[in-house]
């Protein structure tokens, strides 16, 4: 049994074959992660009848001025049913990263332990459960689950299966708002490279992501694999609606008005002042339709870049105009994603959802919208740390140095050429 560096080509080849192949285990996942500062290593270990039985992208970064730590993306791809396999790459690769001076190497294995159920939430987990004892066998340190996105990838996740998606199957509150999206003149469309600064304006307060980072996708990445998609409002049925709404409130706001000549208290001055401030709103909206439609200019309101990779595809990030909300831009957005890809492809990554399903969850009103679409729901293995020089891990843990590196928000830029 040998480890070594691989090429790159002979290690997109073992990906592309493998059940686990993903598209963070790619030789563009890593160009990506060079702009978080991070360098690449592609690692893989032969069997002795110089079979490729195991493999890993490995991004590396410092620790400190004379260690560093390794991060695998989404787990190393092999089979984690075989404890032998498992067993000789964690001690192999330990020896080798141990003369690199990496302290630690991380990984979160895209490894389903539980499917939980749409209408209970209860888990029914499988044999994969038992690879957690594998890997606190071989040394490795289970992180603490997260409920929410504290980690580098959601813990819990929807996954849509393409081939059954309908519009029919969906939750009823879903295909109602995806038919009114409809009847109030949204459109889809499929845009280019230079369409991405619209995207990044309904985007950029989500994550701490620069413009460039999510251009250097279709750079990185074979440009055929990268889609972005937009939603535009159609300016003549903008106008129209804006003029209803606005025709109706001034009605309310008349009443309101003559109500509160007959007799005023508190809770009539307050319905007063929300009209007046939708009154606001509503004209502010008829001016812009109005100039847009002088301009002939488009109204966006929401969009998506989607990542194809082996089966599957997989919604990077997608956002929306809050000003827009009551158009529902990012139901018929995901909805026309969802048809665009199923006749192609078997799987769509909703890009996570959180595992409290309670309504007082900050994030209800999210796992409320992807689970309409009625995905399979699954919880991952989670994160692990796998210690090489124990007392060094131990020792930043303890002073919150480690923690402190790896969330540190200003990590090194490159501009990649």
């Amino acid at each position: 049994m040998e480890l070594k560096e691989l090429k790159k080509a002979e290690f997109e080849n073992y990906v592309q074959n493998s059940i686990l192949g993903n598209y963070c285990q790619t030789e563009g996942y890593a160009k990506l992660m060079k702009l978080n500062g991070y360098n690449s290593l592609f690692l893989g270990l032969f069997d002795d009848y110089n079979h490729l039985i195991a493999a890993s992208l490995l991004l590396i970064n410092k620790l400190n001025c004379f260690y560093n730590y390794a991060y695998a993306p989404k787990g190393f791809i092999l089979d984690y049913s075989n404890r032998e396999t498992i067993d000789l790459f964690t001690k192999k690769i330990k020896i080798y990263l141990k003369k690199k001076r990496i302290v630690f190497i991380k990984i979160n294995p895209e490894i389903a332990i539980a499917e939980i159920d749409k209408k209970t939430k209860q888990k029914k987990y499988n044999w994969n459960i038992e690879i957690k004892n594998y890997l606190s066998d071989l040394g490795y340190i289970k992180l603490k689950d997260n409920l929410n996105f504290e980690a580098k990838f959601p813990k819990y996740n929807g996954i849509l299966h393409l081939k059954k998606f309908d519009l029919k199957t969906l939750d009823k509150n879903t295909r109602n708002k995806i038919n009114k999206a409809k009847n109030k003149g949204l459109n889809f469309e499929k845009a280019s490279f230079n369409e991405l600064p619209i995207l990044y304006e309904f985007i950029k307060r989500k994550k701490e992501k620069s413009l460039t980072y999510y251009q250097e996708y279709f750079k990185v990445f074979d440009r055929t694999a990268i889609d972005l998609f937009l939603v535009s409002l159609d300016t003549a049925e903008f106008l129209n609606n804006a003029k209803k709404l606005y025709d109706e409130e001034l009605k309310k706001n008349s009443e309101l008005v003559a109500n509160l000549n007959k007799m005023k208290n508190e809770k009539k001055l307050n319905l007063k002042m929300n009209s007046d401030q939708k009154l606001l709103n509503y004209k502010n909206y008829l001016l812009e339709a109005q100039n847009k439609i002088k301009k002939s200019e488009k109204i966006y309101i929401g969009g998506a870049l989607v990542l194809k990779y082996k089966n599957r595809i997989n919604i990077i990030i997608s956002g929306y105009d809050q000003n827009y909300k009551r158009f529902n831009p990012n139901y018929l957005l995901h909805y026309e994603i969802f048809n665009y890809y199923k006749k192609n492809y078997a799987f769509a990554d909703m890009n996570g959802i959180t595992g409290d399903f309670k309504k007082e969850n900050p994030y209800y009103g999210l796992n409320k919208f992807k689970l309409g679409f009625k995905p399979k729901i699954y919880e991952f293995i989670g994160e692990y740390d796998l210690p090489i020089f124990p007392f060094l891990y131990k020792w930043n843990l303890k002073n919150g140095k480690l923690a402190k590196r790896l969330n540190r928000k200003n990590l090194k830029k490159t501009v990649l050429n």
